[in-house]
């Protein structure tokens, strides 16, 4: 299949193959924590397009989307994305594993899953058949039981009391090595990143598209003010399709 061209905007130049992609969204030091979030919307900035983001997207959002999951040490996503998406196991293609073998890293990211309540199924395709071993990020008020199936086919991490304290997720995922943090959604999530000023770099695209109203913004939850400046960093273009990337201000990414 022949791959989308995508050229960058912004610094100027023109088609991008992969490697030079990849050097573009690359943190210098990968021993360094690192939180990157990964969204799309359309112009006029719904998250969705029949309820589910991937109705938004492009040939050149999934080869971003993909070459993204070669870079990362975890990709961290919550429960409400995982079914509603219909995430799989984290397995690459084999030319992604390839890649990062040849790059000194582990064939495939971990696959990290952040659920205060649990609604999980241990016997999901996603534990059973990953090629590396799961982790369920939850909170001490999750129910015991489920704590326990969950623990059998994956790593149960406390990550706060009540709700998930996207601080202390990190400083438990840095304990392990997974210092590069990719997380694929979902909006309440997301809030709550923002709301713990966790977040790093967020890479965004504008599908060339109007929904309308009643669609979903990229993050969600109760009302509050958040601000948080970003500097961009590039600008990639596809047919239409804008590739934002946005990186916390005074950062050496």
């Amino acid at each position: 299949m022949t791959e989308p061209a995508i050229r960058s905007l912004v610094p100027g130049g023109g088609d991008l193959d992969d490697g030079a992609i990849l050097e573009l969204y690359t943190v210098a030091d990968r021993t360094e924590q690192w939180l990157r979030v990964n969204f799309i919307s359309s112009v006029d900035g719904a998250a969705t397009s029949d309820g589910l983001s991937a109705g938004l997207g492009s040939a050149a959002d999934l080869r971003v989307f993909d070459l993204l999951r070669r870079l990362c040490d975890v990709v961290v996503v919550g429960a409400g994305t995982v079914r509603a998406e219909g995430y799989g196991p984290m397995r690459l293609e084999s030319s992604a594993v390839d890649w990062r073998r040849a790059h000194g890293l582990p064939a495939h990211p971990v696959f990290a899953i952040v659920s205060a309540g649990l609604d999980l199924d241990p016997e999901s395709r996603i534990f059973t058949d990953a090629p590396v071993r799961p982790i369920v990020i939850t909170v001490e008020g999750a129910p015991i039981e489920r704590r326990k199936a969950l623990s059998v086919v994956a790593d149960v991490l406390i990550a706060g009391t009540s709700d998930v304290d996207p601080t202390r997720m990190l400083r438990l995922l840095a304990e392990r090595g997974l210092a590069q943090v990719h997380c694929e959604g979902g909006p309440r999530f997301f809030a709550d990143l923002v709301r713990g000023d966790a977040v790093d770099e967020i890479c965004l695209t504008i599908g060339p598209a109007l929904e309308g109203p009643g669609a979903p913004r990229i993050v969600a939850g109760a009302t509050a003010t958040e601000r948080r400046p970003m500097d961009l960093a590039h600008v990639l273009e596809s047919d239409g399709t804008l590739l934002l990337r946005y990186t916390r201000p005074h950062t050496n990414a």
